[in-house]
């Protein structure tokens, strides 16, 4: 008797959610489309002056949940026809099209992605429900009713705990883990009980799962190039486009238009080699289609020796703590990411952090020390609000800021950039650069054929990960100026999608041009940062977890500082070993930037103002100084240490 109606309570109940499907999606719409308000959600002024935006968004999200639960109640009950599958697969299409770049620029397709995900766990409910259904209506077959349910519970309860525990959240690189001594270091950093992604990794890695190999991938690029083209330097004939130099200060181009003013811009000045080489400045960027009909991109850093003697001669107007800073900046990583996805990368750092380093035989004196830095937070969830303050020292809004480049260049350092997104300056200044502040060499991936940003897959481009060509060109600016004084900053947006996956992709690219340079002893007198602005940077179906507030906020950052004064015998090593644990921000990296840059006499530097830009910030301690993180409870700092510190 109680079995009967325990049955008759979960068929009911099983038909209320059935029947009622649709207004269970009208709600998960309404949840869909408050974390699709990336903006909103992240304090932009721009949300609030765009209510056409939100009600086109609302309109969306309802139509779409409501049609295809109708859609897919009409399968379930063997209504379906050919017309419902052109419905079904045109609205899919369609929503696609509409959800991706709509004043998301190019975040829409997190939407998109949620939308997928909502229609398969639908089916996923609907089929469910109907074998339940069919089960309780078999007649004396209580044994197998209670051995499914015993099944699905254990299913349950393998799933939330063993898979999703985070029981290696706070561990590091070399058998080191977060010290959350607060006596000591004051931050103690939040550990999270779950994380999921454990369990999501296989099911979002779009790249595996769709056998995107760059390599294979072939398209009709050469028309690309000459429809979206309006350059009057190249015609239907051309074969051999020369793209122009993009290391210029453009006048009036303010943020928000950045990526359409540069693109423009390479667009409209693309010049055939062969017929117009001589009226123009030879090109360290070619795309070559005479040999190749999908394509192939050349690249050729042009060593400019009159400007190598000019730094040359600046040299002695400081001496270093070290000669040549890279700084690979990959953006949207977390801490917790890099040590699952960059192990071959991760294996190149870890093996300097005995401390006994060792170039190669040519250089026995030179030794390398590499550090990590666990409670290095970032300012917001977003690169506009992080990257200023890591190449400026200051926020974005400020009146007068000036790029580190400046400073550099000015005590003889060739300086280069490398970014995968077309725009003048990844920090999104509301300013313009000025000449001092321009680097001397730089490629930006601005050929209309580059597959468009955020995409949670491999990004190909002439048969080979498009981030690729920025190591290329980095290689060879280190080889070509191999004697002089070098800044280097490669800002690789690969990472800033939905999955957490693309990452691993990168992985062995960036440990394979860190050991050629390393190999070839380029690295001598050398610094390097991987870092990351922020972690797990677009929302999705991570957003609803506790673990996606704290790695969003707690990003990657791996420092190898080249022993050139021998660091270890002095005070500085002991604070940056240190440092290690303590809480500490982009202001920090950029004070430590530039104390590479000066040496011993950046003590005597004066502390950066909104009127009066310098080398050091005021909000920021260079990391071989020592950093008391129980102090920072300011204004500046107090909502980072609420999301992530105890």
């Amino acid at each position: 008797m109680r079995f009967l109606i325990i049955k008759e309570i979960t068929i009911k109940a099983f038909l209320f959610l059935y029947k009622y499907c649709a207004y269970i999606l009208f709600i998960i719409a309404y949840i869909l489309y408050y974390l699709s308000l990336e903006r909103c959600l992240d304090g932009e002024e721009l949300c609030g002056n765009n209510m056409k935006w939100i009600y086109t968004k609302v309109g969306e999200l309802i139509l779409s949940c409501e049609l295809i639960s109708y859609l897919i109640l009409k399968m379930t009950f063997n209504y379906i026809s050919k017309l419902h599958l052109i419905h079904l697969f045109s609205f899919l299409a369609l929503f696609y099209f509409y959800s991706h770049d709509f004043f998301f620029y190019d975040h829409g397709m997190y939407n998109f992605i949620f939308f997928v995900l909502l229609f398969v766990i639908n089916v996923f409910l609907i089929l469910l429900f109907k074998f339940l259904i069919s089960l309780f209506q078999i007649e004396y077959k209580i044994i197998i009713n209670k051995l499914f349910l015993i099944i699905l519970v254990l299913l349950i309860y393998n799933f939330k705990f063993p898979d999703l525990i985070c029981n290696d959240w706070e561990k590091g690189l070399n058998n080191t883990s977060i010290d959350n001594n607060t006596e000591k270091y004051g931050c103690n950093i939040r550990i999270p009980k779950y994380c999921p992604y454990k369990f999501f990794a296989p099911y979002l890695d779009y790249t595996k799962i769709f056998g995107i190999n760059c390599s294979l991938k072939k398209s009709n690029s050469r028309k690309v190039i000459l429809k979206k083209s309006r350059s009057p330097y190249i015609n239907r004939e051309t074969k051999k486009f020369g793209f122009p130099p993009t290391n210029k200060g453009f006048i009036g181009c303010t943020d928000g238009l950045d990526r359409k003013f540069i693109t423009k811009y390479i667009l409209d000045n693309l010049f055939d080699i062969d017929n117009n080489f001589n009226n123009f400045t030879a090109p360290e960027i070619i795309v070559d289609f005479s040999k190749d009909p999908s394509g192939e991109l050349l690249i050729d850093v042009k060593y400019n020796d009159s400007l190598s003697k000019e730094r040359k001669k600046l040299e002695n107007l400081n001496n270093p703590y070290s000669n040549n800073i890279l700084i690979l900046y990959i953006d949207s990583v977390s801490r917790v990411s890099s040590l699952i996805q960059l192990n071959r990368t991760l294996n190149f750092f870890q093996k300097f952090s005995s401390y006994k380093g060792g170039f190669n035989e040519d250089y026995p004196e030179e030794k390398f020390h590499s550090f990590q830095f666990f409670k290095y937070q970032s300012f917001w969830g977003r690169t506009a609000a992080n990257l200023p303050r890591l190449l400026y020292g200051n926020k974005r809004e400020a009146k007068n800021i000036v790029r580190l480049t400046k400073y550099f260049k000015e005590n003889g350092f060739i300086t280069n950039y490398c970014s995968q997104i077309c725009e003048k300056d990844s920090a999104r200044t509301l300013h313009n650069a000025t000449i001092s502040e321009l680097y001397d060499h730089q490629m930006l991936i601005c050929d209309p054929n580059a597959p468009k940003y955020h995409k949670p897959y491999r990004k190909c481009l002439y048969g080979k990960d498009d981030v690729g060509f920025l190591f290329d060109y980095s290689e060879q600016f280190w080889r070509k100026y191999k004697n002089n004084r070098k800044l280097s900053l490669l800002i690789i947006d690969s990472a800033h999608e939905e999955t957490g996956e693309v990452l691993k992709y990168l992985d062995v690219i960036i440990y394979n041009y860190l050991y050629s340079l390393f190999k070839d002893n380029l690295f001598k007198e050398s610094s390097i940062f991987l870092m990351s602005d922020h972690g797990l940077g677009l929302r999705s179906i991570y957003s609803i977890f506790q673990f996606y507030k704290f790695e969003a906020h707690l990003p990657m950052l791996y420092v190898i500082i080249n022993d050139k004064k021998n660091i270890s015998y002095y005070e500085q090593y002991s604070q940056i070993q240190q440092n290690q644990q303590t809480f500490i921000t982009a202001y920090d990296i950029y004070n430590t930037f530039n104390h590479l840059l000066y040496g011993d006499k950046y003590i005597n530097i004066f502390n950066l103002t909104d009127e009066s830009p310098t080398p050091k910030s005021h909000l920021g301690i260079s990391l071989f100084d020592k950093i008391d993180s129980k102090s920072r409870k300011s204004k500046n700092y107090e909502y980072m240490v609420h999301d992530v510190c105890i």
